[in-house]
């Protein structure tokens, strides 16, 4: 069956659902948030505040819960900074958790899923360490950015929630100092991370393990179907991460810092730092500039999911046996394949048939798009809506092997929308990301950022037009 991206959001009852707490004591540290100078609403998301009820909120009852955070009705009362381990760029670190966030509150959506409504820049924490739990105004605006986008391209991502700007001057090593602070929300299906599982494993907490498997096929996979739940979640998990793999390709996306406690037990994509779209299909790309060795480059991101697989493998070693873990993680190639192809095919906007008669038409695409003689995503537009193509850059054998294959597929996407009409592809590259920001930071203009969003929802429907 054709990938098909999460439907446009509808509108719903406010449902608070409080279940977190099920795990015991262990999960998490009751916290406070900070307590801010100013509280100035930079960005507040009208798409999916309806999905959860909240949407008929003041702009003041608004900042009162997203920027100083008081609780919403029947909800977690105080929030909850969430404990875990997590590899990061593959070494073992068990000193992490939220240290500059927590779990504020939990409801369901217009879909009846558990959700989660967390912040990141909200103050410290007991997992701090040495930093000072704030979020600069900068990467809130990112984070928007990121998600916007991601969301449009067909990939599980959580969903800026609220960005509240909060007069503080903040130093960083990275950016301009002093710079602009602010604290975001961020609504996601499920903030359990793989480093969740393994902070339990390390503890040796058989008890708490069987629990947390429970409660994540109970909320997020339908519930328990097997007397082996631990093996049972793994290959729900290992077919989500197959299919974030693949949605990151085919957006041309690089997240950056793909850490066992920045993956989550849906498969949903989060915890954006240092991410960049790239520009050309370059497997060696990269968007953090601390990794020097490209571990989280752009062709290696299905490499480094099936390796935290593996390591969400080891901590579930401790209440299940290895070799139906080790079966799965086998198979992650083959879902990682199957996975690839169906999301290409749908940014294409053809009919997919299949992994063994996509395949074809996608190795033509990449030995094509190889050459750098197009961008991705004017290659997407381009070919998303005429087949041949009759452009300069698509003059070569590779893009005629490409044609050849394009010109038998059934089209299955709608192209009369005005996205298809514009020469110029919505794009996200890190040149338009930095004027964005500049228009903020020297004018206090935000019309770009809102522009911009606009601009990325409207190909969001485009693509969506089945």
């Amino acid at each position: 069956m054709p990938y098909k991206p999460q439907a446009e959001p509808a509108k719903s009852p406010y449902r608070a659902d409080v279940k977190i707490t099920d795990l015991g004591e262990k999960i998490g540290d009751p916290v406070s948030a900070a307590q801010f100078p100013k509280h100035i609403l930079r960005f507040r998301n009208d798409r999916w505040d309806q999905t959860i009820g909240l949407s008929d909120l003041s702009e003041e009852e608004w900042l009162n819960h997203f920027g100083r955070f008081a609780p919403l009705p029947d909800n977690l009362d105080p929030p909850l900074a969430l404990r875990y381990h997590g590899h990061q760029f593959r070494n073992y670190n068990p000193e992490i958790g939220d240290g500059r966030g927590f779990l504020f509150a939990q409801l369901r959506d217009h879909e009846n899923r558990l959700m989660d409504l967390a912040t990141k820049g909200s103050g410290t924490t007991p997992w701090s360490r040495s930093g000072d739990g704030r979020l600069t105004l900068k990467g809130g605006v990112r984070e928007i950015l990121a998600t916007e986008m991601l969301e449009a391209l067909g990939v599980e991502t959580s969903k800026t929630f609220a960005l509240v700007e909060t007069g503080e001057k903040l130093e960083r090593g990275d950016e301009p100092s002093p710079t602009r602070s602010a604290v975001m929300t961020r609504l996601s299906h499920s903030h359990i991370r793989f480093g969740t599982f393994q902070r339990i494993a390390a503890e040796r907490n058989e008890e708490l393990m069987h629990v947390l498997v429970d409660y994540c096929l109970t909320h997020f996979y339908g519930g328990k179907k097997t007397d082996n739940p631990a093996i049972e979640l793994f290959e729900h998990v290992a077919a989500k991460a197959a299919q974030l793999a693949a949605s990151y390709m085919t957006a041309g996306f690089v997240h950056g810092v793909l850490n066992t406690d920045n993956i989550n037990i849906t498969g949903e994509s989060f915890d954006y730092g240092p991410w960049r779209f790239t520009p050309y299909w370059e497997p060696g790309f990269t968007a953090a500039y601390f990794d020097q060795e490209g571990l989280y480059c752009f062709a290696r991101q299905p490499e480094a999911l099936h390796w935290n697989l593996a390591q969400l493998a080891s901590a579930l070693r401790l209440i299940c046996d290895s070799d139906p873990l080790v079966a799965v993680l086998e198979g992650f190639p083959k879902s990682y394949g199957e996975a690839f192809t169906e999301h290409f095919c749908w940014r294409l906007g053809v009919k997919s048939e299949g992994f063994d008669k996509d395949k074809p038409l996608v190795v033509a695409a990449e030995q094509a798009l190889n050459l750098k003689t197009v961008t991705i995503d004017q290659f997407f537009l381009d070919w998303g809506r005429s087949v041949p193509v009759d452009k300069e850059e698509y003059k070569s054998d590779e893009f005629n092997a490409f044609a050849k294959e394009m010109g038998e597929r059934k089209r299955v996407r709608a192209t009369n929308h005005d996205y298809w009409k514009s020469d110029t592809p919505c794009s996200l590259h890190i040149e338009e990301v930095e004027t964005i920001w500049d228009a903020i930071a020297q004018d206090d203009d935000w019309q770009p950022l809102t522009r911009k969003v606009e601009a990325i929802r409207n190909m969001g429907r485009a693509l969506r037009d089945m």
